[in-house]
């Protein structure tokens, strides 16, 4: 522990134990108990490293006067110093301990119905359970009951704390019980290592005495359960419900005998509750038997009787809703059990069965009859439908014996009920009135036809589904097409288009009239009033043509965009009209469409054409005076997706191509590394970076990635094509990284006020320093290396990120000289590098020059590097400055005269 936190811990704790004083913030307890906590973790006896901590939970607890969220703290803080035996022993006798956890004590002082009291009694105790004196002092005061009590509390977090508490406590009379008999459980297994039991701890030994005390409590808490379960009126549902929670938790942790023996005592009170049918504990009721269900599964034990029988009770419930509700709860698990998956299945798809009439399943006619009266009432089948969209995909991946029908039918099925939707009469439904009056429930929900799109885009990695293609394609540009969809119908409708032509690629099953469709829609949306439909088209069009498809039996493969759109020659004009777009979010996804549209073109290494040469400057101009920054980052990302696209073609790439790529790349360092917007100036250095792995790939010092390779998400030209291999190559590699902005753009970010753009800057110069003048090097080395290279110069302007740069190299110089150290004079080349020579060589038109060798080796990169990396925490939220805080506010309550102000360091 810190030694200045040791010594000011003692003051603190004076502050908090005097009566009405104040705290810097709110959460300066909460804090303290995490700096305790972190402490705990590493091993540290907190009474040994702090003394002061007894006489402090001491004088707090005889105070009850004092602020309740100070007694709280001091409750939680009394398990934290007890959480080892030889300080468990200490609070014990000096009669702390007692006072602390005396119920009566706090209900005498009138503070026991303060929330944060009974909550701060509870954790105290949870946390100082972690060694059997400490549940024998927990057995002896009788703290079962009142513990039992708080399980219903009227407040939640009290309630889910208290439940907590008890599955602890069970689980650790489970384990001292089995270490005091036998020391592994019937699988052999080591006990005591459970989730949530006192694990890792070696225990002394257990007396007959201790084990019938332990065995009392699993007793009491075992029949309070029972006799709690089942709710005698519907204001307990609410302690019913807390009570299932627990078990669910106890059913799911415990092992043998205590698995049965808690099983054996609720099996009638579980089974009294399903036959009371009450709907709002339904799931409750299923986590209590999937619980019970999962553990033998992962025990390698064959599923109980009573639990199978639970189980197969649930998913035979005679109301619809709450069998809905089942049958997804047992699928979600995904338990082997071929029996009960089917069933399940078989429910899920009654619904959708009933409102499509496709005879999915064979169903008894009461079941039917009873799901299609609760269909009838509009909002139950829309939830009961939805439900059923939801688990649709998992049914159709499930083994074949278990799918009442198959797959392509379910897609069949989700079709019709989409049609339903847009109020299509010619859905292959029944033709009873029930059926109609069913159907009609579904017309125009958008929640129905957001849930039926979501599984239909899921649905298309199926097996067998692939013949459906032409019937999806034409119900989604129906849908697209549709004057009432709302906007998010509209973009699931592409994105599920997208997602069936990606996975089904052979499209040799869609016609001309498709494709005409298709046009038409698309041009008709990308004009749509709504940004939002705007925005997903535009997404969309971009999206298509990164999907490889094969458009004809000759398997001519081509992209999504060019097979069913065309190609550049129709997307091209609409993308680029959304650039002038009034929305940002729509000009951003503008320009990321034209990244995805334009990389194949790139890829092949054709000839640029006259388009995407006013594209290239259109996108210029919007990273100079596009006011929002979403637009500016995608332009960023544009040059980025179209130098890692070449890189990989490097060697076919045109002329033309590259004499419009690196000027522009130029441009984008210049413009973006003085952007505003933190994350256009990361992406800013990701370009940087890009050319840096390209020149220096297999140089000397050059360490990431595969020094081999070329890094393939990279392109120079071909003045950085060479493999560098001595001095004379690095000069004239470093001189173009220079030339094309890429050392400007690093030490501009590197005094970034944004900690991630200056992060990541100045990892890229140490890298470039590894390289060109590397400090591994011996000095003669050095010497030489750095007279070669020494001649390449960068520029450094009067102003900005240059001017900061410059008086680090002065103060550098400076501290050199002052050292007797090499002086500094050379690094810049002028006269004064103050603000006189600044102003002086912006009068005179001189642009001051630096020797790129020499910056590298004189910005201290390392030590910035150190400074970068540390979070702020370190300083503004260290356990020594939340000390400080407390005891500066408490200057500032106790001298209220003084107008200084306190402010707080945020948590």
């Amino acid at each position: 522990m810190d030694r200045e936190c040791v010594s000011l811990l003692p003051r603190v704790c004076e502050v908090l134990a005097a009566s009405g004083s104040s705290l810097p913030d709110d959460t300066s307890l909460e804090k303290l108990l995490d700096w305790f906590t972190g402490l705990t973790k590493a091993g540290t006896s907190l009474l040994e490293s702090c003394p002061c901590l007894l006489e402090f939970i001491s004088t707090v607890v005889h105070n009850t006067a004092l602020d309740p969220s100070i007694l709280s703290f001091t409750l939680r803080l009394t398990g934290f110093v007890a959480v080892t035996e030889v300080a468990f022993k200490v609070l014990q006798e000096s009669s702390v301990l007692d006072l602390v956890f005396n119920l009566q004590h706090w209900q005498e002082a009138g503070l026991w119905e303060d929330p944060c009291i009974r909550i701060g009694w509870i954790q105290g105790l949870r946390t100082m359970m972690q060694h059997p004196k400490a549940l024998s002092f927990f057995v002896q005061a009788d703290f079962l009951q009142p513990l039992l009590q708080l399980q219903t509390d009227k407040s939640l977090f009290v309630a889910s704390a208290a439940n907590q508490m008890l599955a602890h406590v069970l689980l650790s009379c489970q384990s001292v019980s089995s270490v005091g008999s036998n020391d592994v459980d019937e699988e052999g297994e080591d006990v005591g290592r459970s989730g949530g039991s006192i694990a890792d701890l070696e225990y002394s030994a257990v007396t007959v005495e201790t084990n019938q005390d332990y065995a009392a409590v699993v007793t009491a808490i075992s029949e309070c359960l029972k006799k709690s379960l089942v709710p005698r009126e519907n204001t307990q549902l609410h302690q019913s419900l807390q009570i299932l929670k627990l078990l669910a938790l106890l059913l799911a942790q415990t092992r043998p005998p205590l698995w049965e023996k808690l099983l054996q005592m609720v099996a009638d009170s579980v089974d009294e509750l399903l036959v009371a049918g009450y709907s709002q504990l339904i799931l409750p009721l299923m986590d209590v038997i999937l619980a019970a269900y999962s553990s033998c599964d992962v025990n390698r034990r064959a599923p109980d009787q009573r639990v199978s029988r639970l189980l197969s009770f649930m998913l035979n419930i005679r109301k619809p809703a709450d069998l809905i509700q089942a049958a997804a709860a047992f699928l979600r698990r995904g338990l082997h059990d071929l029996v009960h998956t089917a069933q399940s299945a078989r429910v899920l798809l009654l619904p959708l069965d009933i409102i499509t009439g496709l005879n999915l399943l064979t169903t008894t006619d009461e079941q039917r009859f009873l799901m299609m009266e609760q269909l009838k009432n509009k909002t139950s089948c829309i939830s009961l439908i939805c439900v059923c969209l939801t688990n649709t995909p998992q049914m159709t991946l499930m083994a074949a014996d278990c799918l009442p029908c198959p797959p392509v039918l379910i897609v069949t099925a989700v079709l019709s009920l989409l049609k339903l939707c847009s109020g299509d009469s010619s859905s292959p439904s029944s033709s009873s009135s029930g059926c109609r009056e069913v159907s009609r429930n579904v017309i125009g929900s958008s929640k129905v036809q957001k849930c039926a799109l979501d599984a239909l885009t899921a649905l298309s990695g199926s097996p067998g589904v692939e013949v459906k293609l032409a019937e999806v394609f034409t119900l989604l540009v129906q849908c697209l097409d549709n004057p009432d969809s709302d906007p998010t119908v509209l973009q699931k409708s592409f994105q599920a288009l997208v997602q069936w032509m990606s996975v089904c690629s052979d499209l040799s099953s869609i016609t001309d009239q498709h494709r005409q469709d298709l046009l038409q829609v698309v041009r008709k949306r990308s004009c749509d009033i709504r940004w939002e439909v705007r925005d997903s088209t535009v997404e969309f069009l971009g999206r298509l043509a990164g999907v490889r498809v094969i458009q004809t039996t000759a398997e001519e493969a081509s992209d999504a965009s060019v097979a069913v759109l065309g190609g550049c020659c129709f997307t091209t004009p609409l993308l680029r009209a959304a650039l002038q777009d009034t929305e940002s979010y729509v000009r951003a996804s503008a320009i990321s469409a034209l990244a995805q549209t334009l990389a194949a073109s790139w890829q092949q290494g054709a000839a640029l054409t006259q388009e995407q040469t006013e594209i290239v400057n259109q996108l210029l101009e919007v990273l100079s005076w596009d006011t929002e920054g979403f637009a500016r980052r995608a332009v960023v990302r544009y040059f980025i997706a179209w130098l890692s696209s070449m890189s990989s073609h490097s060697c076919v790439q045109s002329p033309a191509s590259s004499s419009l790529l690196m000027p522009s790349v130029r441009s984008v360092l210049s413009r973006g590394s003085a952007d505003l917007d933190w994350e256009v100036k990361v992406h800013t250095l990701e370009l940087a970076e890009l050319l840096l792995d390209e020149a220096f790939s297999g140089q000397r010092g050059y360490t990431k990635g595969n020094p081999t390779q070329t890094h393939p998400y990279a392109v120079i030209p071909n003045t950085l094509h060479t493999r560098t291999h001595n001095e004379e190559d690095v000069v004239g590699v470093l001189n173009s990284l220079v030339q094309w902005g890429v050392v400007s753009a690093l030490l501009s970010g590197l005094v970034d006020c944004d900690r991630p753009v200056a992060l990541r800057a100045c990892r890229l110069l140490i890298t470039l320093r590894e390289v060109v003048c590397p400090l591994s090097l011996g000095a003669l080395d050095a010497t030489a290396a750095m007279a070669t290279v020494a001649r390449v110069t960068c520029e450094l302007p009067g102003c900005g990120w240059a001017r900061e740069i410059r008086k680090m190299l002065v103060m550098k110089a400076k501290d050199a000289n002052a050292e007797g150290g090499v002086s500094g004079g050379e690094v810049v080349n002028c006269d004064d590098c103050g603000e006189a020579g600044q102003e002086a060589a912006s009068v005179g038109g001189q642009t001051p020059c630096v020797s790129v060798c020499e910056v590298l080796r004189s910005l201290d990169l390392d030590e910035r590097l150190d400074v970068l990396t540390r979070s702020s925490d370190h300083v503004h939220n260290s356990p020594l400055s939340l000390l400080q805080d407390i005891l500066t506010a408490s200057s500032a309550r106790s001298q209220p005269d003084t107008q200084q102000e306190v402010i707080a360091d945020c948590y």
